[in-house]
């Protein structure tokens, strides 16, 4: 790492971190903790310069060509300086035209188009690829919750990739291989870890604290005259991948190959090849309802109850994170907001209630829920489930 990327770096680790913490203090003190207009100022415009005079460094210095990772990591410390500087409503898209962070935006659209990314910080520079010094990996704050959220989301994260790779490792062995049992064993087990995680979280995370101090740095952010929607913690290939293979989403239906194609560029680019593959596959749901004259063989009924086990705590996933994550901590504060605030609540972009009916419809999809409105795989597994009794 270069002496400019390192010294870049420690501020964010550092000073950056501290700035954000005392200004989260100074929110958290009012009665209407989502204005952060008129507050701190001072502390706001030590964030703006440093970051600025850094990053002017890095654009001086130019494409010095240290790889993948690096780049990515950088785009990482950008990308976290535009999301605090978004935060504090030193920009704001709405009253912009193009970014005022000039040199920043320019850095992080030069490495963006560089490696295949959005030009702006992804879930996984705060999760799966986000390294350690001396114990401590990189946070907008100090706050306990930041943490505990950063936490769960990635033992959450890391557990879904486990479940996509043992259901990837069946494909080219097929749905009657004798190992084919051990496969979708595993991925039962790391979804119920992705539900264990999830629970803890659920429970020991604090709404107000979450609401307030922790989602804010999730916003839409212009980079040069373009605003890029928000960090999700779906954006990793795995969750899909489970959702195409198990058969309860498919690619060919408008509304979801919509969200893959908008989410594409905010994953790495091996997790961009992964999904494209994975939407070319046959699901494993079609394969039981195409294998229907061997019901009544030992493996059928023994992987498909194994199959059918896979669905439901995939199901039970997007249960817990739609009823407890989204409404405890979104929907619910949110109807105690003040109304100038609710125009900016979601990271997504689109209004709250458009944003919820969509999770929903993605929720009951994934659980093969019954609905008349849209398709789901309710029916399918009701017959699997008769054949394999």
């Amino acid at each position: 790492m270069n002496t400019h990327t390192a010294t870049f770096d420690d501020w964010i680790r550092t000073e950056f971190v501290e700035i954000n913490t005392e200004l989260e203090l100074l929110y958290w003190q009012q009665f209407d903790k989502a204005n952060v207009e008129g507050v701190g100022e001072k502390l706001k415009q030590q964030l703006k310069r440093q970051g600025n005079v850094l990053i002017s460094h890095l654009l001086a210095e130019g494409n010095t060509d240290q790889g993948f990772d690096r780049a990515f990591d950088l785009l990482g410390n950008v990308g976290l300086f535009m999301a605090a500087c978004r935060r504090h409503e030193i920009t704001e898209p709405s009253r912009e035209t193009t970014s005022p962070l000039v040199e920043a935006s320019a850095l992080a659209m030069h490495i963006g188009a560089s490696i295949g990314v959005t030009p702006r910080f992804a879930t996984a520079h705060l999760t799966t690829h986000n390294k350690a010094v001396n114990g401590t990996y990189k946070r907008f704050t100090n706050l306990p919750d930041e943490k505990l959220f950063l936490d769960y989301n990635t033992q959450g994260i890391l557990a879904y990739k486990r479940a996509s790779d043992a259901l990837l490792k069946i494909v080219p062995l097929g749905i009657s291989h004798p190992l084919c049992g051990e496969l979708l064993k595993a991925a039962k087990y790391a979804l119920i870890n992705v539900i264990e995680s999830n629970n803890a979280l659920y429970t020991q995370l604090d709404t107000d604290r979450f609401f307030n101090c922790v989602r804010p740095y999730y916003k839409p952010y212009r980079v040069g005259k373009e605003i890029y929607r928000g960090a999700n913690a779906g954006d990793f290939a795995g969750i899909n991948v489970i959702d195409m293979l198990l058969g309860l989403c498919s690619a060919n239906e408008p509304s979801y190959s919509q969200m893959l194609v908008d989410k594409f560029l905010y994953m790495m680019p091996e997790d961009q090849q992964i999904l494209r593959e994975s939407m070319r596959i046959q699901s494993f749901m079609d394969d039981f309802l195409q294998a229907q004259q061997y019901k009544n063989s030992n493996w059928f009924k023994s992987h498909g109850k194994l199959f059918m086990q896979v669905c439901k705590l995939h199901g039970d996933t997007a249960i817990g994170h739609h009823n407890q994550l989204v409404e405890k901590f979104i929907a619910q504060p949110s109807k105690q907001m003040q109304e100038q605030h609710l125009s900016k609540v979601t990271a997504s972009g689109p209004p709250l209630h458009v944003l919820l009916d969509s999770l929903e419809k993605l929720r009951d999809r994934r659980a093969a829920a019954k609905r008349d409105d849209i398709k789901t795989r309710f029916d399918d597994l009701n017959s699997l489930k008769e054949w394999v009794k």
